[in-house]
């Protein structure tokens, strides 16, 4: 890794674990206290899209070398959190919330893999 890629990737997290951050937040107080952990599953529905995006313009059109380390190892990989992920869901299911819990774990794999996708599509379109 170059200097370069690797300022690129430290910049690129800072900038991407705020915004993580903000978001969850954002979305705790419009939906309110709720057992689903709403905000960390817009967070990585949203990265998921973000990193198929980036991973089809890898693809499809050349973006390749820093800029695509920057965006999908710094930014995505700050933004997206599967350490909180699973630690939401053992605390669903350690105090018998077992329904929201397999819910979560269930919701976030099929929608970030249908967000994956659509951001790979959608990139393979322009």
């Amino acid at each position: 890794m170059t200097a370069t890629a690797l300022v690129g990737v430290t910049v690129a997290g800072a900038v991407g674990a705020p915004a993580r951050y903000l978001l969850d937040r954002a979305v705790q107080r419009r939906v309110g206290r709720t057992l689903f952990p709403w905000g960390t599953f817009a967070v990585n529905i949203t990265g998921s899209l973000l990193l198929g995006l980036v991973t089809g313009a890898a693809l499809y059109h050349g973006f390749h070398g820093a800029p695509r380390a920057w965006l999908a190892t710094g930014f995505c990989g700050a933004y997206t959190t599967f350490s909180t992920l699973t630690f939401e869901t053992l605390g669903l299911a350690e105090a018998g919330d077992r329904t929201p819990a397999v819910a979560n774990v269930v919701a976030s794999l099929l929608a970030g893999t249908a967000a994956a996708a659509a951001g790979l599509a959608i990139a393979a379109a322009f």
